[in-house]
């Protein structure tokens, strides 16, 4: 006759193999909420700098440049730069930063989809002009 012991064996294989999936989408997922802050961050830092360099001149393409050096690891066709100013020295100058970012890890695109767009805008006074 079977013991107790005898039934339960490979019981915990079994479950491992159960749960190992689920976990493994998990620390997955978390991985990718790092690469999304990550790139939050960088969009920021672009919107700051490309405010900068329009605060010192009336160069759309030096503000595009000022806010692509200040993220890098980001993809330049997916960074769009955008620059609204009214007035002349003393006037707030306005530059939004949307960035649209793919999903980088494998299994969690099906979670947040193909990809997640992200907006930052900063505004300094116009120091010329």
């Amino acid at each position: 006759m079977p013991t107790r012991r005898d039934v339960e064996t490979g019981s915990a294989a079994v479950e491992f193999a159960l749960v190992l999936p689920l976990v493994l989408v998990v620390i997955l997922g978390l991985v990718q909420v790092g690469v999304f802050a990550r790139d939050r961050v960088l969009v920021e830092a672009a919107a700051r700098a490309g405010a900068r360099a329009a605060a010192l001149a009336d160069d759309p393409s030096a503000v595009t440049s000022a806010a692509q050096a200040a993220s890098p690891g980001l993809d330049t066709g997916a960074l769009s730069v955008t620059t609204s100013r009214a007035g002349s020295r003393g006037d707030p100058v306005t530059v939004s930063v949307v960035y649209v970012d793919p999903v980088r890890v494998p299994l969690v695109g099906w979670l947040v989809g193909g990809a997640v767009s992200m907006t930052a805008d900063a505004t300094l006074r116009q120091e010329f002009g």
